[in-house]
């Protein structure tokens, strides 16, 4: 039996939408058919996920008249434009139409390339977003970002779209490997640290609870995290102003990611190196205390994170990656610093010697 615990709302006006968390959601059938526009469907997920929870969401549609199974290779590596345009393949082929439902399961390379397809088929159609990884969950579930990567950055081709609605259902975090996990766990103490004090500090203490993937403990980290971002995202949709906060270790973490090949690193362990370079970067200003820095590495490596950049990627590296970043504006790259935990602030004044002092010395090999 299902257990709905919290239903969050992302507020946008015509295009707000609910976000569920609950127990066994992929069991009520109810649940996802009311977000159903028509009665075609697209099914998106990979060869890892579709085996565990396809035929559970396949079961909530069987109203639908047309069902297309779209199955992609598991990997960050396969988030790209060939496989983009394998989904329109498949469902071009059966002759789809506008009133079709684009409906991602899986991770955040599901969801993303889910959510761009459905944003360019037919110039837009409904797309629901049920993602089965933590980090999905809390992160790239809510907001309407949806991107494929390109050999020379991250989610540099793709479009503002948001899902008409988001089911997480805590029971698919069972299945999840334990290095998946604690990547996940990356982006949840990031709401902390830019803009929810108490929820860091909250964190810190009950991370035993969620490392052994406790239940209450679980859906109450993901209900505080998709309601950070939910506030930000309603504040700042298309990233103009304070969405940008979100983006906190993430210019170090896209960095690392494109420069290892993509999902050698996986994008949490990335983004939780990044965030420990961007803190210290903020003590180094004098923002933020060194011992929170190192109260922040404690926590990482409780978390099973890597507290360290590659040993074979060189300030140079960096910086070059860095450069292409989308974050780039004119020329200045912006980065997201901290002035305290949670309160976390934009700069553009960050120069090339300052960022080459911080990747040479910041942070010892672990």
């Amino acid at each position: 039996m299902s257990l709905l615990m919290h239903t969050l709302h992302v507020d946008l006006d015509e295009r707000s939408y609910p976000v569920y968390i609950g127990r066994d959601l992929l069991s009520d059938h109810t649940l996802l058919h009311q977000h159903i526009s028509g009665s075609q469907a697209v099914l998106v997920s990979n060869d890892t996920v579709a085996p565990l929870y396809l035929d559970k969401v396949r079961s909530a549609l069987g109203e639908c008249s047309l069902v297309t199974e779209v199955i992609l290779p598991d990997g960050e590596q396969y988030k790209t434009l060939d496989t983009f345009s394998d989904i329109f393949d498949q469902v071009l082929a059966v002759n789809h139409n506008r009133s079709t439902s684009f409906i991602a399961v899986g991770g955040g390379v599901v969801g993303d390339i889910t959510g761009f397809a459905a944003a360019c088929y037919q110039r837009g159609v409904n797309f629901i977003q049920i993602p089965t990884t933590l980090l999905a969950q809390v992160d790239s579930s809510v907001g309407g970002k949806t991107a494929v990567n390109h050999a020379l950055g991250k989610n540099m081709i793709g479009a503002f779209y948001q899902p008409s609605a988001v089911l997480i259902d805590i029971n698919t975090l069972h299945t999840l490997p334990a290095r998946e996990f604690s990547a996940g766990l990356a982006e949840v103490v990031k709401y902390g640290l830019i803009c929810d004090e108490p929820f860091y500090r909250w964190l810190q203490q009950q991370m035993p609870r969620l490392l052994a993937r406790e239940e209450a403990a679980l859906a109450e980290a993901i209900e505080r995290s998709c309601s950070n971002k939910a506030r930000v995202v309603a504040e700042d949709e298309r990233e103009g102003g304070i969405r940008a906060i979100l983006n906190l270790g993430h210019t170090f973490g896209h960095a690392i990611e494109a420069a290892q090949g993509y999902g050698s690193w996986l994008h949490g362990e990335a983004v939780a190196t990044g965030m420990l370079l961007a803190m210290e970067l903020s003590a180094r200003r004098g923002r933020i205390g060194f011992e929170e820095v190192e109260d922040f590495r404690d926590l990482l490596q409780d978390m099973h994170l890597p507290v360290a950049p590659p040993a074979d990627m060189s300030a140079t590296d960096f910086l070059g990656y860095m450069a292409r970043d989308k974050k780039v504006v004119d020329g200045g790259l912006r980065l997201v610093l901290l002035d305290a935990i949670g309160h976390a602030r934009v700069v553009d004044d960050v120069c090339e010697r300052e960022l080459t002092d911080l990747l040479e010395t910041a942070v010892p090999a672990a």
